[in-house]
């Protein structure tokens, strides 16, 4: 049987039950056990809700993640059973994958990543900003892929650098990375990322226009996009000058829809 997401988040921190257990309790001031843990990990036992929360902060995982063995949910156990229990959700409507991406911007501690020329979504661009100007340890990668498909997204990479020089260490670590992929034929990739999830953005479900439908996509997955986007951005053409950014062309005609992340 393969083991629920609860136990190898644990064993990802290296911590037996009984240390689980202990930590749990000072977050929570309860009284929980490592034969309680033990019963929650294998799904004999439903967690509360203020463990639930207690144990998505102490994870730093999402409760449908951690808790999908409990509620039974047939998605997850079809996933599992097909090895790509990564996925943890399916976003069907727009409005779905918006909040998921903004969700995943707004969790970002450690590292942001966002690929694509065609993001013109304001609530998503300005969870980016947000997240850019309050985090100042917050590592942020945009890779783009030929010009800005949109006046949003020009004037957003001009906000972010006004937010954040690029030049200056914090720590002696660089923090906002902008880098243009060429030639500019190549292939373009969409997906936002940080260090504990990511949204891919889907063709549509509903017709043959845009990309309004996408997947949410769990820890490990995410920590493997983040690198894919570091490694992209580190490879591409730097775009960290508000001249040079300003300069760039706004390639209108984009396919109707998000687009991208």
């Amino acid at each position: 049987m393969t083991d629920s997401a609860l136990k190898r988040a644990r064993l990802a921190q290296n911590l037996t039950q009984e240390e689980a257990a202990d930590q749990l309790n000072e977050i929570t001031g309860g009284a929980t056990d490592a034969s309680l843990l033990s019963a929650w990990e294998s799904g004999r036992k439903r967690t509360g809700v203020r463990n639930r929360r207690a144990l998505s902060q102490f994870y730093r995982e999402r409760s449908e993640v951690l808790f999908a063995h409990q509620d039974g949910r047939v998605t997850a156990s079809v996933l599992e059973a097909t090895g790509t229990d990564v996925v943890v959700r399916v976003l069907t409507r727009y409005t779905d994958l918006v909040e998921a991406m903004v969700e995943v911007v707004t969790g970002a501690r450690e590292h942001l990543v966002v690929t694509g020329s065609r993001s013109r979504e304001k609530a998503y661009l300005a969870a980016i900003e947000t997240a850019v100007a309050q985090q100042p340890d917050l590592l942020h990668y945009r890779v783009l892929y030929g010009p800005p498909r949109h006046r949003g997204l020009s004037e957003h990479l001009v906000r972010l650098l006004e937010l954040r020089d690029p030049g200056e260490r914090r720590n002696g670590v660089k923090t906002l990375h902008i880098g243009l992929v060429e030639p500019l034929e190549a292939m373009e990739r969409y997906f936002v990322a940080s260090e504990t999830a990511a949204v891919v953005p889907l063709p549509s479900f509903h017709g043959a226009e845009g990309f309004d439908c996408g997947v949410l996509l769990g820890r490990e997955a995410a920590a493997g996009l983040v690198q894919y986007g570091r490694e992209a951005c580190a490879s591409a053409r730097p775009m960290e000058a508000l001249e040079a950014v300003r300069a760039l062309p706004v390639r209108h005609g984009a396919t109707p829809g998000l687009g991208e992340a």
